[in-house]
């Protein structure tokens, strides 16, 4: 993204396509597979950097991580292997030339002064597409290990409030300015250079309660919202319109995007059998109680059906909607979630570099047709 471009134009990550695509996740260690098949995601550096270029390559819009700070144990020490966010966006940033990379924050857990400062830098490096994913509370374990308090769910998102206003007070034009907030005090605060090209880095936020799609509506550009398995397409449609309907009365305009967990074969039989045989025959098990456990999700506190249900779909991909099926089965999936209104979807796969390629070649190119995004030749015109 060169020369100066526009909020909206950074909200849109540089990108005319009207579903747009990221990878999400990639920067932990089984990325959000909680299997333990032998060819699971490394998270490491090197491959990281080869699939950012490659995804840069083919016209990807994002790259969205997962701040995590824990694993959850089980057989594979499930994410206990993850490359710190803001760090891994400055590194892929460096190296690629059109692709949106987003820092994912914890707000509690750094001071608002030091993160806008960490967020300028890497929007200075990637030229105006660094991306901040703004999270307001998680794992209390997680926080445990900072000597930090997670709070109660409505002050969180109040810290949060406090939080992001002095961000964006930091990257504004002022200077010299106090802020004097019920958690946040700060004094003659200066912060320079201000973000890349007189325009703010867009700001994610996967809130989903109605506290937290308050949030986002009332601060950033785009919502994340984890679709379940089982919900259907009209049901997702009513909740991007609810959504939109909601940010106009606030009068504002928001994105909405999901998470999905793409597992494409040739056919769909190759397709299906892989995705059991990840998924299920040899999922985490342990490591998937583990996870639900934090959530209070056990076989005492659910009924038998209800926690196997819950169980099997977060084996899936942290709980994303699943697309598995031969290329005109997924294409058809993205173009459904694009007909309900929602503006983008961000995917894993068991392993990316080993599954993207085919992705692209066979994926991308049905959804160009569709209408839903610009071939591969007319993005590379398009690009700066």
């Amino acid at each position: 993204m060169s020369g100066r471009a526009t909020n909206g134009e950074r909200a849109a990550m540089g990108s005319a396509n009207r579903l747009k695509l990221g990878l999400f996740g990639a920067n932990c260690a089984s990325g959000r597979a909680v299997t333990r098949v032998p060819e699971r995601w490394s998270g490491s550096w090197p491959d990281c950097l080869k699939l950012a270029r490659m995804a840069d390559e083919a016209g990807i819009e994002f790259m969205l991580p997962i701040g995590r700070w824990k694993g959850y144990g089980g057989d594979t020490d499930y994410q206990g292997a993850t490359l710190e966010t803001v760090t891994w966006a400055c590194g892929l940033l460096a190296h690629t030339k059109r692709m949106t990379v987003f820092g994912t924050v914890h707000a509690p857990l750094i001071a608002p002064l030091i993160a806008a400062k960490q967020f300028v830098t890497a929007d200075h490096i990637g030229e105006g597409r660094f991306g901040l994913n703004v999270v307001c509370g998680w794992n209390e374990n997680e926080f445990d290990m900072f000597g930090a308090s997670l709070r109660d769910h409505e002050s969180r998102y109040e810290y949060a409030q406090e939080w992001l206003d002095a961000v964006k007070l930091a990257w504004s034009p002022a200077e010299d300015f106090d802020f004097d907030g019920r958690f946040i005090k700060l004094k003659g605060v200066r912060a320079k250079p201000k973000p890349f090209g007189g325009t703010r880095p867009v700001i994610m936020n996967a809130g989903a309660s109605p506290t937290g799609q308050a949030f986002a509506i009332r601060n950033c550009d785009a919502l994340f919202s984890n679709i379940s398995d089982g919900i259907s397409f009209d049901e997702t449609a009513r909740h991007v319109m609810n959504v939109r309907a909601s940010a106009r009365r606030a009068g504002r305009d928001i994105d909405v995007y999901t998470v999905g967990v793409v597992t494409c074969r040739p056919t769909a039989r190759e397709a299906q059998s892989y995705y059991r045989h990840c998924i299920v025959d040899h999922a985490d098990w342990r490591a998937v109680d583990n996870i639900l456990a934090m959530r209070n999700v056990t076989p005492e506190t659910r009924a038998p059906d209800e926690f196997q249900r819950l169980r099997n779909h977060q084996a899936n991909g942290m709980g994303g909607l699943p697309l598995v099926g031969d290329p005109d089965m997924v294409a058809a999936q993205l173009a459904r979630l694009a007909d309900a209104g929602l503006t983008g979807i961000a995917v894993s796969f068991v392993n990316y570099l080993d599954e993207l390629p085919y992705f692209c070649a066979e994926v991308l190119p049905r959804l160009a047709r569709l209408g839903l995004r610009q071939g591969r030749a007319a993005s590379k015109q398009a690009a700066p």
